[in-house]
């Protein structure tokens, strides 16, 4: 029904509703500048922005949408024969619940116009960074409430590299201390996702849109000396993955909106051009280079689901591949000293000995 307008920042879209006729539906297109509200014609593909800044639009019998801005509905006129807002919006309610990420609002509305929805503030402002055993048992960690994703442990295992989000969906790369319980800033420019340490600890490398293209590969010297350098351009999407233990070789994928993504090295050594380590009709991401550097773990939708997969590197050639989760399979990591391979399927954390023939997953504790 709809395709991502990914050159300008669109990262997906959500809380579709078709409109009375049956003609047009309207939904939230998420950008990393601001979502928007938008309304498309189903017969010609048409779109047009309605509201900037707004999330999860509902049309009621009043001629109006209504819609969730920081938490406060607001109703505006709209005009179901031209599909165009025909006035200023409203405030109706404040207080309405809504998720910090997600952006969507706990609200909904009958044809006959009563309205339910769950008061509360932006979900998930702010959490908790912590440590989980192989059983699930959880320890916060002292840092302060930040909103956290993507958290990367250095290789001495003594700082964490963590993406921070901040007003307006941007997001940087912090650094926290774990000794110190500090929690330094390390990048000030764009928008900075996804780190991961580099095997000598030196740097912290990242995916950036600071120019406002495509995400590309930067990485940045971890005691914030110096400036982040560019390690790979293109007008596709890249996000880094994985190193080689030698630290030779990045591993990183490319992908723009629906369309199928690859998976890429980017020798460090000469001229540091990419090279394509596997490419097919589907999506495939999340390289992991093994401890011993003689595998790549990933995940692929080949088989109509995702799920984790193992090839020899270097090579990719095809009959290389072993299937390691059997139900499901995102995010894999190895553990630093041994062939094991975590990763999460649904609700479940799982691992797996990766050995010639590899043992049965082990489900090691259900996810909350």
């Amino acid at each position: 029904m709809t395709t991502l307008d990914s050159e300008n920042g669109e990262g997906n879209h959500r809380s579709p509703e078709i409109l009375p006729d049956g003609k047009a539906f309207v939904f939230t297109a998420f950008r990393a500048n601001g979502n928007q509200i938008v309304v498309q014609d189903f017969e010609t593909g048409e779109r047009r922005v309605l509201v900037q800044e707004g999330t999860s639009a509902r049309y009621v019998s009043t001629g109006h949408l209504i819609y969730v801005r920081e938490g406060t509905l607001l109703a505006v006129p709209f005009d179901l024969a031209s599909l165009e807002v025909t006035g200023a919006p409203v405030p109706i309610i404040e207080g309405v619940m809504q998720g910090r990420l997600s952006r969507h609002a706990a609200f909904s509305v009958s044809r006959s116009g009563s309205l339910v929805y769950v008061p509360g503030e932006a979900q998930g402002a702010a959490n908790t960074l912590v440590w989980v055993d192989r059983t699930g048992a959880a320890e916060p960690l002292a840092g302060p409430l930040r909103l956290y994703r993507n958290p990367s442990l250095s290789p001495d295992g003594q700082s964490l590299a963590v993406t921070v989000v901040g007003t307006g969906n941007l997001s940087d790369i912090w650094v926290y201390d774990l000794l110190r319980t500090t929690l330094t800033r390390l990048t000030f420019e764009g928008d900075n996702r996804l780190p991961i340490w580099t095997p000598d600890g030196e740097r912290v490398t990242f995916r950036s849109n600071r120019d406002g293209g495509p995400w590309n590969l930067f990485w940045k010297r971890a005691d914030g000396s110096g400036e982040a350098e560019q390690l790979a351009t293109s007008e596709i999407n890249q996000t880094a993955s994985s190193w080689s233990p030698d630290g030779q070789v990045l591993a990183f994928y490319e992908g723009r909106g629906g369309e199928e993504t690859a998976l890429w090295t980017l020798p460090m050594d000469g001229e540091r051009q990419p090279r394509l380590f596997l490419q097919t009709p589907f999506h495939e991401s999340s390289a992991m280079f093994s401890p011993d550097g003689n595998w790549l773990a990933y995940v692929s939708d080949e088989s109509g689901q995702i799920e984790v997969y193992v090839r020899p590197y270097p090579g990719g050639t095809p009959g290389g591949k072993r299937q390691i989760s059997t139900e499901g399979g995102n995010e894999p990591v190895w553990a630093r000293d041994s062939g094991e391979l975590f990763y999460r399927s649904g609700t479940r954390m799982m691992a797996v000995e990766i050995t010639k023939e590899p043992d049965p997953p082990e489900i090691l504790y259900q996810l909350m």
